[in-house]
């Protein structure tokens, strides 16, 4: 396509290639699709496109790729003014590489679309791209081994949300100041790695009935809780306390070498989430490290090897890197708090601080909660670079 601006609605019922000159724009003027794709082998390469129509039942998109649009390259464009990014339903082996998506931040984020969307998409690379001002960065919904490497994203709901999506990589992405940098809800086998959430608002990863998979080399840092008001997402309340790592209702994970770093909370688990492997993580200067709501002892360690604690107390008098002290975060006023959030005013009286001496000086009073039993004194690998 040469270089100049063309009128958008294109509609590709073949197999092609549509590549760009330098300065080569389609614009959508507003309406419906600026690129509808209708068949497979198809690659678009090298284009800006703009103005997309806003018409969220109908799903308009810079690039719209129908059922069966099998091998579609999506490469090295720019899309500005979309309400999706890129939409791809009932197809396999998309590849979306090292595009700029920008949405339309003029729109509520409950109105806007997503960078990337994809519902039952198998096989898949979506690499490099660069994505701002939509409501979520990517949405994966009923897909399975996919990859998503080498992303950014910022100004929006959830960086990358999957749902029903399983066998999947995530892997060194990229996000601030969304309301939650990787949103997993309802998939397994993921491989989710050296990932950064830096600033994002209530949650850096969030895992909602995830299983079997692996979450490691991650770091999360300065996440906050959002200031503009509670509402309920997937069953996930928003606008409480930010939390660098929420587990909810996710069994038969290993979670290792992560940081979690400066925020309100570390880690907080709930909703039956057990017999997860956890060791070898740094939480640091988080306001509170761990909070865990249940009755049933966890062990923090694997193998003699906890997890780093920068606000461990404990001493090493054998110099083997590991505290002579188990590391337990919570006790029952933490507890008490979490169920009945009024209980604060009383922080200061005398029964509190009754209640904290009792437990110090008869250990059976303290209730069953998180243990690491050899807690690290200097963080471990990766995960040394928050601290």
């Amino acid at each position: 396509m040469p270089a100049g601006t063309h009128r958008g609605g294109l509609v590709i019922d073949r197999s092609l290639t549509l590549a760009g000159e330098p300065g080569a724009v389609l614009d959508g003027q507003g309406e419906g699709d600026i690129v509808r794709v209708g068949a497979a082998d198809v690659t678009i390469r090298g284009l800006t496109l703009k103005n997309s129509g806003e018409n969220l039942t109908v799903m308009n998109a810079g690039i719209h790729a129908d059922r069966g649009s099998h091998n579609l390259r999506v490469e090295e464009n720019v899309m500005e003014n979309v309400l999706f990014g890129v939409w791809v339903w009932h197809s396999e082996n998309a590849r979306i590489r090292g595009n700029t998506i920008r949405g339309k931040p003029h729109l509520q984020s409950q109105d806007r679309g997503d960078g990337i969307r994809l519902f039952n998409v198998t096989g898949g690379t979506f690499a490099n791209n660069d994505i701002r001002d939509a409501r979520d960065g990517v949405y994966v919904d009923t897909s399975r081994d996919l990859e998503f490497i080498g992303n950014r994203f910022r100004d929006m709901r959830f960086g990358i949300h999957y749902m029903y999506a399983h066998d999947g990589r995530i892997i060194d992405n990229h996000t601030t100041a969304t309301r939650s940098g990787l949103a997993l809800m309802s998939s397994r086998q993921l491989e989710v790695t050296g990932n950064r959430s830096v600033n994002d608002l209530n949650y850096g990863i969030l895992l909602n009935f995830v299983t079997d998979s692996v979450i490691t080399g991650n770091v999360v840092t300065g996440v906050r809780g959002w200031a503009g008001g509670s509402q309920v997402e997937h069953g996930v309340v928003l606008g409480v306390e930010g939390k660098a790592f929420f587990v909810y209702n996710s069994y038969y994970n290993l979670i290792r070498d992560n940081a979690f770093a400066d925020s309100d909370v570390g880690i907080h688990l709930t909703a039956g989430s057990e017999e997860n492997a956890i060791y070898g993580n740094a939480f640091v200067r988080n306001r509170t490290q761990v909070m865990y709501v249940s009755t049933r002892q966890q062990e923090w360690s694997h193998q003699g090897r906890g997890n780093y604690w920068s606000d461990y107390l404990g001493w090493d008098l054998n110099g083997d890197g590991i505290g002579d002290q188990p590391y337990e975060p919570n006790d029952m006023v933490d507890k008490l708090l979490w169920r009945y959030p009024m209980a604060k005013l009383l922080m200061n009286s005398p029964a509190v601080a009754t209640l904290r001496w009792a437990q110090q000086q008869f250990p059976i009073l303290r209730p069953s909660g998180v243990r690491d039993s050899h807690p690290l004194m200097r963080p471990p690998g990766i995960a040394g670079g928050a601290a």
